[in-house]
């Protein structure tokens, strides 16, 4: 690291759990974001703030007025241009030397496949969930650590799905071939600073599986009552028989 690094991240340097060794990981680290709104955007923001060395944000939607309330990557004057790019003005002000990558496109297995393997951890930060367990697969089979994360109304959640580590895939949790209501937030509304809480706590999971610091949510989904403030948190097991992780699957 150069002077102005060692100066820029210095607060990080002054905890032994990071130190100097712990920020080039970061500086070396590659992250993929899928989604550029309400929980993509804080993130983003805390990820390249941080100092994660590449970061790769993919959404295929454009800014709308109504993302405006929530999504605090994007600005008033940038309604109408892709979410992607958006995010990428505003990371690269926060932090030119973060090599942001926008992607504007709604990505198949096949290209979420070859995205995923490119990196060294994944954040969901979607709101449907066929996109979910699409990603899921992908860092399954290419063995990278997902963060996931939701929230609606005034309920968040935040969890890791990392089978390195023997632990659950996402689809564990909710199996993929059961069905789901996808619940929008268009329609249900949504308290605009629990994307943030969630979203923070979902780079915070990410940084913490690039460094290999800590202990992450494996295993775990925490819960968010927005209204009451309170965290509950589940524990969660690996099903044998799930047709992604599953050991007769492998």
């Amino acid at each position: 690291m150069n002077d102005q690094q060692l100066l820029r991240y210095s607060r990080h340097i002054l905890l032994d759990e990071i130190g100097i060794e712990g920020q080039q990981a970061m500086l070396q680290g590659r992250a993929l974001v899928i989604g550029a709104g309400g929980l993509g955007s804080p993130a983003a923001l805390y990820l390249a703030s941080a100092g994660i060395g590449q970061l790769t944000i993919v959404d295929h939607d454009s800014v709308d007025l109504t993302n405006l309330q929530r999504q605090i990557a994007h600005t008033t004057e940038r309604v109408g241009q892709p979410k992607a790019e958006s995010a990428r003005t505003t990371l690269n002000a926060i932090n030119p030397e973060c090599q942001v990558n926008a992607l504007v496109e709604r990505v198949d297995d096949a290209r979420l496949a070859a995205l995923v393997a490119q990196h060294d951890v994944v954040l969901d930060c979607t709101d449907n969930f066929k996109t979910r367990h699409a990603v899921n697969r992908a860092c399954v089979a290419h063995r990278v650590p997902l963060v996931s994360g939701a929230v609606i109304r005034f309920d968040g959640q935040v969890s890791v799905f990392d089978t390195r580590v023997s632990g659950p895939c996402y689809s564990c949790l909710f199996p993929q071939d059961q069905p789901f209501e996808d619940v929008a937030c268009s329609t249900m509304g949504v308290f605009a600073p629990l994307v943030g809480v969630v979203g923070a706590m979902q780079a915070a999971e990410a940084l913490k599986l690039v460094m290999g610091i800590g202990e992450s949510l494996s295993g775990r989904l925490l819960l968010l009552d927005g209204l009451r403030m309170e965290w509950n948190s589940i524990s969660i097991t690996r099903n044998e028989a799930c047709p992604v992780c599953g050991t007769q699957h492998q």
